[in-house]
């Protein structure tokens, strides 16, 4: 957005800036959006401008509009860092987006009243000026019009300001100025309002690596804070003058010194090495804006990140360097609502571990994300704490010298804060010294405060005047194994490894910390600890003179021995006539080493269940372990719970347990309509496709399809299924197959039969998962509420889906009759018809081609025949075998006369069962 700008943009050949075009093209980008062009309804906002408007004042007005439906807010930013926009100028000095956003302030105003602090959150290389580096010699305080409006309540800035030029080794020039590392608080403070962008700034890109320095300077006019982004109290305090072609307005602009508060609306640095050097870049490989900062070495280094935020925070809290402004009362910065960036309300560690669900999850390494960082407790507070506990007064604890976090410490059983805090130096690689009656912590690796020539030796009065001590290599580690805990594992061990190759030991030293560490940062810790191992075998013991009092421990000093320079850590310092010295060797290059590989975290996530896609079918009888009245149940849901309960209740309330089961059904939809088709042979003109939730299917063989494979319910309507049989399956799409080669009408489904089953209709695979729910013969025709849910859950959870469901025992109905007789096929003279039919069975045992008759499967054998005049049911005929006699005598009765040849006549037939009545109906239109 910082780029959005006018077309061509100022600095190209035929720029609009500063023309009438560039008044034109902002009012375009702005739009026409009013605050009347919006309805409200409860917490619905609604567009009712013109349709083609999408300016940015629609979109701010919108946000304003939802901010006062939900209840106001405390504060509301018009727009944010669009530095491209607001230096676009219609002409010599005139800029018309700051005057858009001047009159979007007040309608804003008007939306949501006096009791919200309204501002625009300027770029901090924006809030203070317009310096267009044209050689024209313009200096324009740009935004102070929109500082000033009444409707601004506050300078708000986006505070990415360096506070760091810290380069490779030890010889740049804050290096040299004996600042002992990037992370130490007193030298990022320093540049808060010093440094770059304060004192001096780089002319180019190739001053920069050189470290060529200009001083920020203003001449004659004695002003240099007119050019200093980071000098906030002079601009803050001080009136404003405009410089048209570099010479100083006599008039001084509309800011009013010390009127407003500034707020840091967002603070914040990126976690990579040396952030602090340019806190403003991010990296992301997917972007054009991805950088890294000045110098870095592309590390991962949330200490960085952590130093900023705490030297900002605490510079600014110290009432020497926040003056009260004498117009409103308050601090200059109001430190209370500066935003630290960046929150992030997805959860941690799930974010960014899952880059599956969030793409953006990988950026978070080097990322300003404080989750997951921010949240542990720093290394100095830590230190200061168990100090506290162990009885020492605040006044004489010192950890101004200590940087970096700690995730999570445990402290697993009895023991001294001095063992505590010994574990935490091993770790972090720190001393503890005591001087001037205080204790100070410091970080190791800092540079050396002295040299020590060899005639400053004290000779003692036996024994040797120097004593250098080489440790042997196999007294040494080869390696080192160090275990930590993940925090982003749930504190999950993990081991980290640093190894020497060429040496002559084969020890392998192991430690456990109870600290949780990011691996690649205790990897690197790791590394230090073996290299100060290594490094330290070569020790020194000498005396210096009472002269070199000043000389603590911890303290490095550069030790002149046969024309080298060795620095050397002093260990202890015992003070007599002479102050006896015991040191180490140091490299400072072991702490400045790269961390280790990343390794991302193996999560255990927490498995969220929700309602299942659940499904209840009246079905024909389907195997012989299976009673033939109990209905079906097929459920499906992502993640599986395990095990499915089934609940039922006459009533909305009262559920009981009914059954459980525990295997997923393959449960689908069909894709387009699927039409009716013949029956008791293959129906080879229709095509079914269907989307599966979960599963496959695959082609049989004729002989395997016979044997009831790949048998499909097919819901033609609400509750009435078609049993499908599909011999030939193909896969189109994940989860979608083009079926075809069908069996219709299976088990005496012949009438469930649609024309069409409509796209969308329901699809249930019939095999051996589909579980039966034992149902009594007596619970047939009770409709019943059921609900139907993970096991684990109780009945009155969300996850359970609720359905009414009435079991008809579709198991228990007789099969409609086949092959009703023709009378016209047989001769025949006006008088008695007799109707004859062949009886279908129910009885799996039924479908035997060896068999002379199908067995009977009702208690009784009788039927029905119904008489039908149109839609009307004339006469029932009654029979207890497979044929009924319509008398001559009934027919005069029906129809006036007996039938004669060529007469048609419409009759219905239904097999009787003892307990569901009548069976599946066969309709026939008889000719005579």
């Amino acid at each position: 957005r910082g780029r959005i700008t006018c077309s061509p943009a100022a600095g190209y050949a035929g720029s609009a800036d500063k023309t009438a075009t560039a008044a034109n093209q902002v009012a375009a980008f702005f739009g026409g959006a009013s605050p009347s062009d919006f309805t409200v309804s409860g917490e619905t906002v609604s567009w009712t401008g013109a349709a083609d408007d999408w300016g940015l004042r629609r979109m701010v007005l919108h946000y304003a509009h939802l901010c006062a439906a939900a209840g106001g807010v405390d504060a509301f930013l018009i727009g944010t860092e669009m530095r491209g926009l607001t230096t676009i100028r219609s002409g010599a000095s005139s800029y018309p987006a700051v005057q858009a956003f001047r009159d979007l302030a007040d309608d804003v105003r008007s939306i949501l009243g006096a009791g919200t602090a309204i501002s625009y959150a300027a770029d901090w290389s924006e809030y203070f000026g317009h310096q267009p580096g044209d050689g024209s010699g313009d200096v324009f305080f740009h935004l102070d019009a929109l500082w000033a409006d009444p409707e601004i309540d506050f300078v708000a800035i986006d505070n990415y300001m360096p506070l760091s030029d810290w380069r490779d080794g030890f010889e740049h020039a804050d290096a040299q100025e004996g600042w002992p590392a990037i992370y130490d608080r007193a030298y990022l403070q320093a540049n808060i309002a010093g440094g770059e962008g304060f004192d001096w700034f780089y002319a180019s890109a190739a001053d920069r690596s050189a470290q060529v320095r200009t001083a920020i300077t203003d001449g004659a006019a004695g002003k240099p804070w007119v050019f200093r982004y980071k000098d906030l109290r002079s601009w803050w305090s001080n009136p404003h003058y405009d410089r048209p072609g570099g010479v100083e307005s006599g008039t001084p602009t509309a800011w009013a010194p010390e009127s407003k508060p500034i707020w840091f609306t967002e603070l914040g640095c990126p976690a990579i090495d040396r952030g602090t050097n340019q806190p403003n870049v991010f990296f992301d490989p997917k972007s054009s804006e991805s950088f890294t900062p000045h110098f870095s070495r592309g590390w991962r280094d949330d200490a960085i990140q952590r130093a900023y935020l705490e030297a900002t925070y605490l510079w600014w809290g110290e009432a020497a360097n926040n003056p009260v402004s004498s117009v409103y009362g308050g601090r200059m910065v109001h430190v209370p609502e500066c935003a630290a960036w960046t929150w992030d309300a997805r959860p941690y560690p799930f974010f960014p571990a899952l880059t599956d669900v969030w793409t953006d999850g990988a950026n978070w390494r080097l990322g300003h994300w404080l989750t997951g960082r921010l949240g542990a407790v720093s290394l100095a507070a830590l230190v200061r704490h168990l100090c506290l506990r162990a009885g020492l007064p605040e006044s004489r604890i010192d950890v101004t010298g200590l940087w970096g976090a700690v995730e999570g410490y445990a402290i697993g059983a009895l023991e001294s804060p001095r063992a505590s805090i010994t574990m935490l130096s091993r770790h972090f690689g720190f001393d503890a010294v005591e001087t001037e009656g205080v204790i100070r912590f410091v970080m190791r690796g800092r540079a050396a405060v002295a040299t020590v020539p060899p005639d400053d030796l004290v000779a003692p009065r036996e024994g040797d005047v120097l004593e250098l001590t080489r440790g042997q290599e196999t007294e040494l580690p080869q390696a080192l194994k160090w275990q930590v805990a993940r925090a982003d594992e749930d504190y999950e061990a993990a081991q980290v490894e640093a190894r020497r190759i060429t040496v002559d030991t084969t020890r392998i030293a192991s430690e456990s910390f109870p600290t949780a560490v990011p691996p690649e940062e205790a990897e690197r810790r790791c590394r230090r600890a073996l290299m100060e191992a290594w490094t330290g075998r070569e020790s020194a013991v000498f005396r210096l003179p009472p002269s070199r009092l000043a000389l603590d421990p911890a303290d490095v000093v550069t030790f002149a021995h046969d024309g080298r320079a060795v620095p050397l850590r002093l260990v202890s310092i015992a003070d007599a006539d002479a102050r006896g010295i015991e040191a180490v060797r140091q490299d400072r290059e072991a702490y400045d080493l790269p961390p280790g590989a990343p390794r991302p975290s193996a999560l255990s996530q927490a498995v969220v269940f929700g309602a299942p896609e659940a499904v209840l079918l009246d079905l024909p009888q389907l195997t012989e372990d299976q009673p033939a009245h109990r209905p079906f149940a097929a459920a499906h849901a992502v993640p599986w719970p395990g095990e499915i309960a089934a609940f039922r209740s006459p009533s909305t309330d009262g559920f009981e347990l009914l059954t459980s089961f525990g295997t997923r059904a393959r449960i689908g939809t069909l894709v387009s309509d699927f039409y009716a088709g013949p029956t008791s042979r293959f129906d080879l003109g229709n095509v079914l496709v269907v989307d599966l939730l979960t599963g496959t299917l695959e082609s049989v063989t004729d002989l395997t399809l016979f044997g009831g494979a790949n048998a499909l319910a097919i819901e033609s309507a609400p509750g009435v299924w078609e049993i499908v049989q599909a011999g030939a399956a193909e896969l189109l799409a994940p989860g979608r197959y083009r079926l075809t080669r069908f069996l219709r009408g299976q088990r005496g489904t012949e009438g469930a039969m649609g024309n069409p089953s409509p796209a969308g209709a329901r699809v249930v695979v019939l095999d051996d998962s589909l579980p039966s729910l034992p149902t009594a013969e007596a619970d047939i025709g009770i409709p019943w509420n059921w609900r139907i849910g993970p096991a684990s859950r109780p009945v009155s959870d969300e996850t359970y889906v609720a359905q009414a469901f009435k079991p008809e025992g579709v198991g228990l109905r007789p099969f409609s009759v086949a092959h009703v007789e023709q009378p016209w096929r047989t001769p025949r003279v006006p008088g008695d018809l007799t109707i004859r039919w062949t009886r279908r069975s129910r009885a799996l045992s039924a479908d035997s081609w060896g068999a002379v008759e199908v067995p009977m499967a009702e208690e009784l054998e009788a039927y029905e025949v119904e008489i039908l005049d149109g839609a009307t049911v004339s006469r029932v005929l009654s029979t207890a075998t497979t044929s009924a006699v319509y008398t001559a005598a009934q027919q005069t009765a029906d129809w006036g006369a007996p039938l004669a040849p060529g007469d048609t006549l419409d009759i219905r037939i239904f097999q009787l069962s003892a307990l569901v009545g009548r069976g599946a109906l066969k309709t026939v239109t008889l000719t005579l």
